[in-house]
């Protein structure tokens, strides 16, 4: 069965030298690395579970671009039939954001956006975002964002879903938006959400699938089957230890298929 990651990247090493890293790199158990992160061991991490494909994505923040568009792009070049990539934006430029995507969505090795709020402390229902959201819906790329709390050293309100990503969707309805990180503690938000916007999607990043929140695996098999894709947060985790237990989820079939590809293949275009 095809498995396809919906959330990895290659940090930098000035990505690594983040101090808000620090809360993370503990909570993983992990030393923090000094040098840029390769795409090699991304494959080697997808070979190890017979992933498939990974979306890498751009990280820009207020700071500068802790991953530039173009070193995804580079990584993409590599080995073209395992990666795409989704797009880094700057807020602090709304209009070179709109022109970086339209620029970057026509190479064919992009397949989205992403923005991570708290990294700007900005919620997505700021003024900033929305000139990237009608760039998206004229590109028809997807837009990707982190909700739920933060484990980084930053704020978590930015990824409450509502009022903050509600208000986007309302005022964007032919945006389709990709929710990492499962979005707990609010998961009655999640909840409805899914129940009210039916181009809004979810994604497993940052967890081992056997501790996701038990309220989290009831919407995976109820009204959120047709919702959620796997994705790692790769290198802070990798596909072999977030699937090592999938099957206690207790998925039929049709659910494994669509959680572990065929989701992302439908909202993706890949």
């Amino acid at each position: 069965m095809a498995v396809i990651d919906v959330w990895a990247q290659l940090p930098t090493a000035r990505f690594w030298r983040e101090k808000w890293l620090a809360s993370l790199m503990r909570w993983t158990a992990q030393e923090t690395p000094s040098t840029d992160t390769p795409v090699e061991s991304l494959l080697a991490a997808m070979d190890e579970a017979g992933v498939s494909m990974s979306l890498i994505s751009g990280w820009s923040s207020p700071r500068g671009d802790l991953i530039s568009n173009d070193e995804v792009e580079s990584a993409i070049d590599r080995t073209p039939s395992r990666v795409k990539g989704l797009i880094g934006a700057d807020l602090s430029e709304p209009m070179e954001a709109v022109r970086e995507i339209r620029r970057r969505a026509k190479t064919g090795k992009f397949v989205g956006v992403r923005i991570v709020p708290w990294l700007w402390d900005l919620p997505p229902n700021d003024r900033r975002y929305y000139p990237v959201y009608a760039a998206c819906v004229d590109a028809g790329l997807p837009f990707c964002t982190q909700i739920g709390h933060t484990g980084p050293l930053k704020r978590s309100d930015t990824g409450r879903l509502i009022p903050y990503l509600e208000d986007v969707m309302i005022d964007f309805p032919e945006l389709v938006v990709v929710g990492g990180h499962v979005g707990f503690p609010w998961l009655d938000e999640v909840l409805t959400m899914i129940r009210k916007f039916p181009n809004f999607h979810l994604d497993t990043s940052a967890y081992a699938l056997h501790r996701l929140p038990e309220d989290f695996v009831k919407i995976m098999k109820g009204e959120g089957k047709g919702r959620v894709m796997f994705g790692t947060n790769f290198p802070m985790l990798t596909a072999k230890r977030c699937l090592e237990k999938l099957d206690l989820l207790g998925l039929d079939e049709a659910g494994k298929e669509a959680f572990l590809s065929g989701n992302a293949k439908r909202v993706f275009g890949v």
